[in-house]
């Protein structure tokens, strides 16, 4: 009896370490784990990333959408769009404040650091993304093509506006979601007072124009089905989108479309970034 005790106790010993030992190494490993988890803030963020200047951006996912409105001639025909790849795109329109960290000026017209920079020519805004490239030590800065902004505008929706239709007697008003001709007092507002589009956005409609990359054409008859930029050359009309302060309602519509001459800047035309993934 005395041996079969003993042995016990040893066998039961010699457990209770090994029991030990296995805590004592998962526990390690959590912790390995745990210090190497990314936090995400940076160009291969899961969502998004904030760059030097404080410009934030949200990962757009690929996909398709129906592009364009038969309630307006210059957006027709409506058609589908299949954007390949993923992309981020400025949460919020660019700042007084972020133009002047980069140019070192600010030709604005309404003066205020998270006012949208504004009365900038396209011309002067692809200098600004030059600067910018260089100064974070990249090439992937840009504006969107008209695809993206309208996709990333939508966000999933097929409405005029990105939130829905306008409903007073259940609360869903534009003047909640943009600055416009009824609520704007005739200037521009910080970026982000008013609510965002599903996807987050702020802004898509009103405050200001937004530049996007694509020269002007008076149709969508030959769009790329991909979402591609048109470019009629360094000379030719550019396309803005999203409706400004001083814009009626239907010029706020998620599909509508004006054009602007890349040498002149305008007090009611600014831009959002957007960026390669």
């Amino acid at each position: 009896m005395w041996i079969g005790t003993k042995k016990a106790i040893t066998v039961l010993t010699v457990l209770m370490i090994a029991i030990a030992f296995a805590g004592c190494s998962s526990d390690n490993n959590g912790s390995d784990n745990e210090a190497g988890v990314s936090s995400g803030n940076g160009a291969d963020g899961a969502e998004g990333f904030t760059n030097s200047i404080g410009m934030e951006f949200k990962l757009i996912e690929a996909g398709s959408f129906d592009m364009g409105t038969s309630k307006y001639a210059y957006s027709q025909p409506v058609h589908e769009v299949r954007l390949q790849d993923p992309f981020y795109i400025g949460i919020y329109e660019v700042t007084q404040e972020q133009w002047e960290a980069v140019m070192g000026n600010n030709p604005s017209s309404f003066k205020g650091d998270n006012l949208p920079v504004e009365s900038v020519s396209w011309n002067d805004v692809q200098e600004f993304i030059g600067r910018l490239n260089e100064m974070e030590d990249t090439t992937e800065y840009r504006l969107p093509t008209e695809a993206e902004w309208e996709y990333a505008a939508r966000a999933q929706t097929s409405t005029l506006y990105s939130f829905g239709e306008i409903d007073e007697k259940e609360g869903v008003l534009l003047r909640d979601y943009a600055w416009y001709e009824v609520n704007s007092l005739e200037k521009t507002h910080d970026v982000g007072g008013k609510m965002p589009n599903p996807w987050g956005l702020y802004d898509v409609h009103g405050n200001v124009w937004e530049y996007v990359q694509d020269s002007w054409v008076d149709s969508y008859s030959g769009a790329f089905e991909d979402g591609r930029a048109v470019d009629k050359g360094p000379a030719s009309l550019r396309v803005a989108r999203g409706g400004s302060y001083s814009s009626k309602e239907n010029a706020l519509y998620t599909a509508y479309r004006r054009n602007q001459d890349p040498r002149d800047g305008d007090p009611s035309i600014g831009f959002r970034l957007a960026m390669d993934a």
